[in-house]
């Protein structure tokens, strides 16, 4: 039984809005730029990102206001996520290790643990922030590392955060703060970075 509330459940739609927000600008600014398969690779883990935390949003408003416990929606969240971020990883990586590319001038097999899947989203998010400090050094907009360097390392917060009881409203506000600050540590630096 899980210990949700109406406002808790609103909260846990921020983050997501956040990543949406930063991911419009990696896209708007990389499309045309990327290679066809990189800005592919790109848009679809942000989308699998994006659909994943609006899924897990859902869910709890859904069992907050007790219509239902759709559990699927939260089920699926870790395998989205974690497909998401290392299909966008990957994308980034190749753009940015692309000699070719004109930015800044310059599905796994079924498993039933999770640690697979949460390396992948580690892996993923360390390869976009990555990504984008490269970009923002090449475009000599050196402050915007700092956030996506925040944003990897606090988002890690939530592997700590995801040891505790999910039942218990504390530790839904605990991972709620997390992931906000780590996505708006993301936009800060993208917006930095895009900035005209």
């Amino acid at each position: 039984m899980y210990n949700f509330t109406v406002i808790m459940a609103l909260v846990d739609y921020i983050p997501v809005i956040l990543f949406g927000m930063a991911g419009w600008l990696i896209l708007k600014n990389f499309y045309r730029k990327a290679s066809v398969l990189s800005f592919t690779l790109i848009s679809s883990g942000i989308v699998s990102v994006l659909s994943a935390g609006f899924f897990k949003a859902t869910w709890k408003l859904l069992y907050a206001v007790n219509i239902c416990n759709f559990e699927i929606l939260n089920k699926g969240f870790l395998y989205m996520q974690s497909l998401g971020f290392i299909l966008a990883g990957i994308g980034m990586i190749m753009m940015v290790s692309d000699k070719k590319n004109k930015v800044m001038a310059a599905a796994p097999a079924v498993y039933s643990g999770s640690m697979v899947f949460i390396m992948m989203m580690v892996v993923g998010l360390g390869m976009i922030c990555a990504s984008l400090g490269i970009l923002a050094h090449r475009a000599k907009k050196d402050k915007a590392i700092i956030f996506f360097v925040l944003a990897f390392i606090i988002s890690m917060g939530m592997g700590y955060a995801g040891r505790l009881d999910s039942t218990l409203a504390w530790v839904n506000w605990l991972e709620q703060s997390i992931n906000i600050v780590g996505q708006a540590c993301l936009l800060g630096g993208t917006l930095i970075l895009f900035k005209k």
